[in-house]
């Protein structure tokens, strides 16, 4: 889990194991129907988060709980000045039209990967609500927005890092706090 470079851990793998405990539970005593529910990663690191959370939900519940992945490049407004990834695929399990659906991210920062989400879900369909999960959320938001449920809250500068390490995805789990962007 730990970089090459220094930083600070803000979860380790067991206090991040709990921390997903408790907002899978929160995010089922907020569901009005747990059959309903669809959890949406936003690529790149919610995407396996999503899958994680629904297993733990599913466990929780009962029942198998849907999860995918939402790619929200094409919705950003500020696909010209901020560089991004290269486009993933959206993978929908089941049609949004209904569902109580929980947009998962690692990190809240400034507010306009959620906001391009919630533009991208919307062109799929009618959700019967749309509710915004992070890991951690670092403040500097640039757009009003707020997650329904929130992992940890870091206050951070502008120029820090926050990455969320999940297995299977990565070796070793935690969530860490890097003094600067990381290089490609």
């Amino acid at each position: 889990m730990v970089p090459d470079q220094p930083c600070v851990v803000i979860l380790s793998g067991p206090a991040l194991r709990r921390t997903m405990t408790r907002l899978a539970s929160q995010v089922l005593e907020a569901a009005h129907d747990s059959s309903q529910l669809l959890l949406l990663g936003i690529p790149s690191r919610g995407v396996p988060l999503a899958k994680v959370l629904a297993e733990e939900l599913g466990h929780l519940a009962g029942q198998v709980i849907e999860a995918g992945s939402l790619d929200p490049t094409f919705h950003r407004d500020d696909l010209r000045t901020v560089p991004t990834r290269l486009p993933q695929a959206t993978v929908l399990p089941v049609p949004v039209d209904g569902r109580e659906v929980v947009l998962v991210d690692d990190v809240l920062f400034t507010g306009r990967t959620a906001r391009a989400a919630l533009d991208a879900l919307l062109a799929w369909g009618n959700p019967r609500t749309v509710r915004l999960l992070v890991m951690v959320d670092r403040g500097h938001r640039e757009l009003p927005l707020q997650a329904d449920f929130v992992g940890r809250n870091v206050p951070t500068r502008r120029r820090e890092f926050i990455r969320l390490y999940l297995r299977p995805t990565d070796p070793e789990e935690g969530v860490v706090l890097l003094p600067a962007a990381p290089s490609p």
